[in-house]
């Protein structure tokens, strides 16, 4: 993206809560899966995991003072609200909506801005007030670049690949994008998560596919020789992300008319310094 104009656009399908008071960063810290002592370099990307390891919620955190702001999948932000309140127990923390929006772009970031923390590529994020006026100078982002870039990297998204006690983090990247940290300590989760890090191997996960034929529906079933491999989720162009198990996934694979080819693994994201 060398040389790319910025361009911005109101992220509408995401919502902005706040974790406030003197207690706010080590409430969240004992509680999800990134070091939040990070905050002061940048963005933070994390997860909240049931106590089984399974995924909740993704999100990233931002510092705002003393204050934690977390952006979140709109559609899940009340969810994960009532999830931390059940965690707060006696912290001295509050926690509800922020009173901000999202706002996403590629190219230079502005002023207020800060990078993506799972890749350079995935451009940069913002929390003003009013995201529109934030980005109404700027020549509009097309969302459809924004899913290329998804599938470029490999990153998944809340209820397409991500599924709420159902999906690993690890087998969805997290560790490549810089969402888990294995030296910040214990959180919600992370016994599971550490034991599926140092003594498996992963047996299934998300892969980048390319398609050639008619691409199917996403949520297509993907086949190698007659047996099921695994499931297209999303789809960009002629390439797409998957959820395979790994072990079945060679020689000729499709789903439906269209041919299927793994991808080789991308490339480990460096920890982002904001």
């Amino acid at each position: 993206m060398e040389n790319e104009p910025t361009t911005g656009l109101a992220a509408t399908d995401r919502a902005v809560l706040r974790v406030g008071g003197a207690g706010a960063r080590d409430f969240l810290q004992g509680l999800v899966t990134s070091d939040v002592g990070r905050l002061e370099a940048g963005l933070v990307y994390a997860a909240l995991l049931t106590p089984q390891g399974k995924y909740l919620f993704d999100f990233f955190l931002a510092a705002d003072g003393a204050d934690v702001l977390v952006d979140v999948a709109a559609d899940r932000a009340a969810a994960l609200a009532q999830r931390l309140a059940m965690y707060r127990l006696r912290a001295p923390v509050t926690i509800g909506p922020a009173g901000r929006e999202v706002a996403v772009g590629l190219g230079p970031a502005p002023a207020a801005a800060l990078a993506d923390p799972r890749h350079p590529g995935l451009g940069w994020r913002a929390y003003p007030e009013d995201a529109g006026a934030f980005v109404a100078g700027m020549p509009p982002l097309d969302p459809a670049r924004l899913v290329a870039l998804r599938v470029e990297h490999a990153a998944p998204e809340s209820g397409v690949e991500l599924i709420p006690d159902d999906s690993y983090i690890l087998e969805m990247g997290f560790e490549r994008l810089n969402g888990v940290d294995f030296r910040k300590g214990c959180y919600v989760g992370q016994e599971v998560t550490a034991r599926m890090k140092h003594k498996t191997d992963l047996r299934k996960g998300l892969a980048r596919v390319r398609l050639s034929g008619p691409p199917p529906p996403p949520g297509a079933e993907i086949l190698g020789e007659g047996r099921p491999v695994g499931r297209l989720l999303t789809i960009a162009g002629a390439r797409g992300l998957a959820y395979l198990r790994f072990d079945r996934a060679a020689g000729r694979l499709t789903a439906g008319e269209a041919a299927v080819e793994v991808e080789p693994p991308t490339g480990a994201a460096q920890p982002s310094t904001g």
